[in-house]
């Protein structure tokens, strides 16, 4: 790709932050956190990370859906401190995983998981997240919703229409044009609510406010926390093999070697321990940015810097925040189909391009196994403690161990 310019990468790194905002600020609003902070941790985290992995991975971080139910938990029976210490204990799991990999070499990760596995869990990611974006774009409250529809279907006909039959810069655009052209449509529809943005602080972390508190709590380390929060990072480790690996597959490199999964795992491990240490959701990959860079076809990793310095500068800046907020759910709905399905197709292009023998029994299986379990659990509870293990983690070890097992095909 020939060199972008400054401005024209500004304008791809805000394109990153409209993907990656519903989702992140969802978590806190879900866990009782406080959403300016989680943007605030995921855009420090995201240069971190980048920083970890020698800044040749183009991945943002942003809140993990892993951890809610542990952190919703510990909050409302310890605190706000007790939910800093579990994340930073979590945080230093992912480093411990990180030395590990480093000792045992790539080679052996590699190993476990070859195209028979990646290539369905990739398909998994893209479509265990199908519904989400199908509620987002056709549905209101549970029920069907025509406006929604009609808004959602516009956005996806103008990122269609835009990536197919536009030249130039505005063909990497496609999202923004898209975004841009449904928030309008809204506006007509009168769908908009610009409440937040006149009722929002002009700074977040002024001297009176929440924000501010939440930040400067001092993190408590406790049994109880730890054990509730950190474990989890075991699990999110697999759905981390699969994200890099569908990342490295839509720019075509093999981040797992270069700059290798020690690397990408510990940024992962720094970016939470971070979130942690200021009260904001655990970070981890994003799926709905890896989705930009399979529509955009753009993989410069300083327009992903860029897009985490615009999230710490909306997190700083309450009518910012407040301006992306007022998105209406039809129009980042109809975005997160295409993206979304965008991740599901580069998991088939993996099996096509391995050139996987599905005539063989043992191939089906696994596929088979992976693809059900995967988009059929949403999340198996582990006892009481609000730990959870996602399907896609189960998915992922059922892979694995068949993979090893079962016998070669001849």
């Amino acid at each position: 790709m020939e060199n972008i310019s400054l401005s024209k990468k500004m304008i791809l790194g805000l394109q990153h932050v409209l993907a990656m905002f519903g989702a992140t600020v969802l978590v806190p609003f879900l866990t009782g956190l406080d959403p300016a902070i989680a943007l605030l941790g995921a855009g420090v985290g995201t240069l971190l990370f980048h920083l970890c992995s020698k800044g040749i991975v183009p991945v943002f971080l942003g809140s993990s859906f892993a951890f809610i139910g542990a952190i919703a938990l510990t909050l409302q029976s310890e605190g706000l401190a007790f939910v800093k210490g579990g994340l930073i204990a979590a945080g230093f799991v992912y480093m411990f995983i990180a030395v590990v990999i480093y000792f045992i070499g790539v080679d052996a990760v590699k190993r476990l998981f070859p195209p028979i596995i990646t290539g369905p869990i990739i398909m998994v990611i893209g479509l265990r997240l199908s519904p989400v974006a199908v509620n987002m774009a056709f549905y209101q409250d549970g029920t069907f919703n025509l406006t929604s529809t009609i808004i959602a279907g516009i956005v996806i006909l103008t990122m269609v229409v835009v990536s197919i039959f536009f030249k130039g810069f505005f063909k990497l655009v496609p999202i923004l044009i898209a975004i841009t052209v449904g928030y309008i449509a809204s506006m007509l529809f009168g769908i908009v609510d610009f409440g937040p943005i006149q009722d929002a602080s002009f700074f977040t972390f002024h001297k009176e406010s929440d924000a501010l508190k939440n930040l400067l709590t001092m993190p408590r380390f406790t049994l109880s926390g730890i054990i509730a929060i950190a474990p989890i990072a075991f699990v999110v480790f697999i759905e981390h093999i699969g994200d890099i690996t569908t990342n490295g597959a839509v720019v075509g490199k093999n981040f797992l070697e270069n700059p290798g999964v020690h690397r990408t795992i510990l940024g992962d491990g720094v970016a939470t321990a971070f979130a942690g240490l200021i009260g904001a959701p655990a970070n981890t990959t994003y799926s709905e940015n890896t989705g930009v860079l399979a529509v955009t076809k753009v993989y410069d990793p300083s327009i992903i810097r860029i897009a985490a310095i615009f999230a710490i500068i909306m997190s700083l800046f309450g009518p910012l925040t407040a301006t992306i907020s007022t998105i209406p759910l039809p129009v980042m709905g109809g975005v997160s189909v295409i993206l979304f399905g965008m991740i599901a197709s580069v998991g088939v292009r993996i099996v096509v391009s391995a050139d996987l023998d599905f005539s063989h029994s043992r191939n089906l299986m696994i596929s088979a196994l992976i693809l059900v379990l995967g988009i059929g659990v949403d999340a198996f509870p582990l006892g009481s403690s609000g730990v959870t293990i996602s399907g896609l983690a189960i998915a992922a070890l059922i892979g694995v161990v068949l993979n090893s097992i079962l016998p070669s095909e001849i």
